[in-house]
Formats: C-alpha cells, structure tokens, sequence
C-alpha cells in the first residue's frame, strides 16, 4: 500500500515536470514570435516612410529640375487658398464645412500646425485684403480682422452681406480682390442648361464690389460657372476660367479660358458654348457672334479652376509671365480627362501655347485618379502650392536647376 502511494507520488511529479517544460517551451516560442513581429513592425516603418499621399507623387510628371512634396496633409476637401501677412495659410473647402489655418513655423516648408479655423455651410471662396480675411458661403460673405492676430483666441467675424442667391448648384464661391480693391464674387448658372436671370439678373455672372460689400455691379455675364480668376500682372485684364455645360456627349462643348477687356461683356451662356457650339435648347434665340469668344478652347469636361500667371523668381525665365491652369478632371465623361496642371504662354492677349506642367494623377490605363488640383498660390520664396480636395492636401512645387547645371 505505501509502496503504491509512493510510485503515484513519483508520477505525479514526473507529470508535472513535463507539464512544466512544456509549458516553458510554450511561452519561449510565443516571446519569440512576439518578439519576431515587433521586429517585424520596426522594419515595415523603417521601409515605407511615406504614406499614400507622398507615394501618388512619385507617378506625377513634371519638367526637369521641378520637384512636388506635400507641404499640408489631412485638410479634408483643400480647395481655395490665401495666405496671411504673417505666413498663414487659409484654406476653404465646397462640402466638409470647414475653414482651416495652416501654419509652417520653423520655414521648412512642412506644415507644423493644421488648425480649424472655423466651420460653416460650403466655406468655398477664401481672400485676404489687409490682414482681414474673407470667406464667402453661398449666399453670405464674413469678414474676420485682423485674422492672424485672432488665431488661438475666440473668433471675431463681421457679416458683410447675406443676400446672394442660395442655389448651391454651382453657388460654391471662388472670391478674390482685384487690382482696383475691388471684391470680385461670381454667380454661377443654378442647373446644367437653364436661364434663370429674370428670376435674379446676378446667376451666371461675375459682380464686383468695395470691401465692404457696398457698390455692387456685374461685372461680366454668359459665365456658366467659374471658380478661378486672376489678372493679368502687365495689363490688369482679368482672366477666367470657366466649365462648359455637360449632356452633350464626351467631346462638346469646350471648357473656356477667356479674356474679359472691359466691363459688362457677355460670354455666351446659355446660348452658345465655347463660342462654337450652339444650344440645343437656348441656340435659336442669340447666335455666337453676338458673344466674346474664348481665348482658348480647353478640352470638354477637363474642369478648369484656378488660373495664375508666374511673376517671381524661383522658376526658369522662361516661364515668367506664363499662366498656370488647374484641371480639376471631368466626372461624368466615358474615358476621364484633366487631373493635371497646364500652362498658356499669352503674347498681347493671345494664346500662342498650351501644354502640361504637372501631369499623373490620372491613372490613363486604369483610369484611377490619385488627385484633383483646384487652387494655386505662389509662396514668397516663388514656389507653387496647389489645393487637391481628393487627396486632402497642399503641395508644394519647387525648382533646383544646381543638379541639372553640374550634370
């Protein structure tokens, strides 16, 4: 009997020895294994510095000695963009109801701070006059001074008007002041093909007026819908883009870069497109001779936005003086057009060449886009940057030509 009780005793230990080895065996492999993936871990950073924003970059196509990195990310629907006397850069947004204050503070050119400056409906159109900033909705402008001085305090805004039409269609603003101080607000058409102006003279226009939202006039009219206007930096002559009518097929009618040379001319809509291409519905009434025509013809559906001529320093000579387009990209055609950035050179008011500067964020054999640029600005050291409302960020576009002169 105690001899029996003893060889359990034995085998119970012998068990549990064995229980205890594997046991240890056990959690070896399992810290191994963590260890492995921690390493593991170290080594997926370590490999993919970039994110997604950083490695659409590198399929874009640019002249040589230019270079494009992000300088802002995660400002959801970047679209207009000005910058404040101290370095600031405000960024308005069409559908994320958001206006953003962007700060660079130690001059890298990397966005140390990406703040939320305000939230409002549709906070498209961005201007800046004196260290006030402007920020038109649909409907209503708000002027907020001294804006820069305002950052990190409590927000102190003024309502310059709120009576502008309220359509959305086409109500997003693009608002910029104008060499005469003027505030320059457009209007566009509220539907594809419509004409709506003996229900308010102002759709389908370009109004100016003083600061203070008083003296108010159009400007220009026959504008569809434009969201990018700039001014010539020799004549004063303003310049616009503006987005042909859809439903006609993939190749008509044009998108338009015109040239408007006094007050109050007519450019067409919606009775004639891109100065060649009559209505189907409103054509009879008016016929294209009766309107200034484009000065160039862009491509159907490319979307043009923001246009800017280059004055500074930074870029070869050869391009002083050029204007830079922003093709949004086309949403509705069979094969997607746009996704890029282009460049007219004028001579005395004439278009004499039109070609891409940034091309690639239109994938042509998958037709996949990795961005769409809307707005541009020049830093004061002559660098581009440019909006992207798909990718959710600014980028910076700068030039070297060091490496390309000891090649």
């Amino acid at each position: 009997m105690y001899l029996r009780l003893k060889l359990n005793l034995l085998n119970m230990k012998s068990s549990l020895l064995k229980l205890s080895i594997v046991f240890a065996l056990v959690i070896s492999i399992i810290s191994c294994k963590e260890n492995q993936k921690s390493k593991d871990a170290e080594n997926v950073v370590d490999d993919v510095p970039m994110d997604s924003t950083d490695l659409a970059l590198l399929e874009l196509e640019l002249p040589e000695g230019f270079k494009i990195e992000v300088y802002a990310r995660g400002v959801d629907g970047a679209r207009s963009m000005a910058m404040g006397d101290n370095g600031t850069l405000f960024v308005g947004t069409r559908t994320e109801n958001t206006v953003y204050a962007i700060q660079d503070t130690d001059g890298d050119f990397k966005a140390d701070n990406v703040m939320v400056l305000d939230t409002m409906e549709v906070p498209n159109g961005i201007a800046m006059r004196n260290g006030d900033l402007y920020v038109a909705q649909v409907g209503s402008l708000w002027k907020y001074p001294n804006i820069e001085e305002q950052l990190g305090g409590s927000l102190n805004k003024e309502l310059i008007y709120d009576d502008f039409p309220t359509e959305f269609h086409h109500g997003w603003k693009y608002i910029a002041f104008g060499p005469d101080d003027k505030l320059y607000v457009p209007v566009g058409a509220p539907c594809n093909i419509c004409n709506r102006t003996n229900e308010d003279e102002r759709f389908a226009t370009i109004s100016r007026m003083d600061p203070d939202g008083s003296n108010r006039e159009i400007y220009a009219r026959g504008i569809r819908n434009s969201v990018g206007f700039t001014w010539h930096p020799e004549t004063g002559d303003m310049w616009f883009t503006d987005n042909g009518r859809d439903m006609l097929g993939d190749d008509i009618p044009p998108c338009e870069l015109n040239h408007i040379t006094e007050a109050g001319q007519h450019f067409g809509y919606p009775f004639c497109h891109g100065g060649i291409v009559k209505d189907p519905e409103f054509g009879e009434e008016h016929p294209c001779s009766d309107f200034v025509s484009p000065a160039l013809q862009l491509g159907a559906h490319v979307a043009p936005l923001a246009i800017k001529f280059y004055t500074a320093d930074m870029f070869p000579p050869n391009y002083q003086g050029k204007a830079f387009i922003a093709e949004h990209g086309s949403w509705n055609r069979s094969k997607k057009v746009g996704y890029r950035i282009m460049m007219a050179d004028i001579k005395d008011g004439e278009i004499i060449d039109y070609e891409p500067f940034i091309d690639g964020w239109l994938n042509e054999s998958t037709q996949e886009a990795s961005g769409r640029p809307v707005d541009i600005l020049w830093l004061k050291d002559g660098s581009m940057l440019i909006s992207d409302d798909y990718g959710d960020a600014i980028y910076r576009v700068s030039y070297d030509g060091t490496e390309l002169t000891s090649n």
